[in-house]
């Protein structure tokens, strides 16, 4: 009886020791990838054109008007 219960013992010993590891796939946790957003502002295309009005716009002020006079 002393053998059989020690052979049943190291049996059950051995057949934990050999699923230790196991052939099952490890459980992976999912990498999260953070994208910066990048931000637009609409104005941005529009400050040189304004800017280049806006000298113009200067130019023509300061240019002399044409005066207009009579042949008297």
């Amino acid at each position: 009886m002393f053998k059989t219960l020690l052979a049943s013992s190291a049996a059950l010993v051995s057949a934990t020791a050999a699923f230790a590891g196991g052939l099952a796939a490890p459980i992976m946790e999912e990498v999260v990838i953070v994208e910066e957003a990048t931000t637009s502002s609409s104005s941005a295309g529009l400050i040189i054109p304004l800017i280049l009005i806006a000298l113009i716009a200067l130019a023509l002020s300061k240019s002399p008007a044409a005066v207009i006079t009579d042949g008297d």
